[in-house]
């Protein structure tokens, strides 16, 4: 079917929707990966207060779903870069998307506050997962 990416995909919510007023983490819990195609992380900002605040992503694989245990993912099994799909405190209402090839059983995303943010920084992460087969379950399971 033309135009139909809805059925080919599985939405997971990575980081919910949350306000960072400091300089905590933001972390994915692990997302199982094994039976999907290819998975593809959004992350959605809204306004960032802050006047110089910038942020850096790292993507985390591991064989199991402590979170705790994951290791970062080599370049080689990213799709894009972490740097592209890190941003700053000029980065008002945009998205960046990272994506994985690698084999591991379990991925989850890292999102820290390289320079201190002390203002409202709005963001969620997304996780587009490809199944193996179409159509997807709607709403995802």
């Amino acid at each position: 079917m033309k135009r139909d990416l809805m059925n080919n995909i599985h939405p997971v919510v990575a980081i919910a929707p949350f306000v960072a007023t400091d300089g905590t983490a933001a972390v994915s819990a692990a997302i199982d990966v094994r039976h999907y195609k290819s998975v593809t992380f959004i992350i959605a900002l809204g306004t960032l207060a802050d006047a110089d605040a910038t942020w850096a992503v790292t993507v985390k694989e591991g064989s199991n779903s402590t979170q705790g245990e994951h290791t970062a993912v080599a370049d080689k099994d990213l799709i894009g870069t972490e740097a592209l799909a890190g941003f700053t405190f000029g980065d008002d209402g945009e998205c960046r998307k990272i994506g994985y090839k690698g084999s591991a059983d379990y991925v989850s995303i890292e999102i820290d506050d390289v320079t201190a943010n002390s203002g409202n920084a709005p963001m969620c992460v997304i996780a587009i997962l490809e199944p193996y087969e179409a159509p997807a379950s709607n709403p995802p399971a």
